[in-house]
């Protein structure tokens, strides 16, 4: 990854802590609707399958997974919208 995860200008943040698979996916495709194509969406999981989910997710419809950074007791994706 070129980008340093903790500067990424985030447009909009989804919360499926606590919500477990595919919960945190299916916020995560609503989310992507609601950022423009370039921009950043953050998805906040403390689920283990939303580390495989969100990738593979991201490259099946063709956007970009900028990676994960965890935090205090959950995982901070990153996925910037390609279309």
């Amino acid at each position: 990854m070129s980008e340093d995860l903790s500067s990424i200008q985030v447009s909009n943040t989804v919360d499926a802590r606590g919500s477990a698979c595919p919960g945190p996916l299916l916020e995560a495709k609503k989310g992507i609707g609601k950022v423009k194509v370039g921009e950043v969406l953050e998805i906040y999981s403390n689920d283990a399958g939303t580390r495989t989910d969100i990738p593979a997710w991201s490259k099946k419809v063709g956007h970009e997974y900028l990676g994960v950074q965890e935090a205090d007791g959950y995982d901070k994706h990153f996925v910037r919208r390609k279309k």
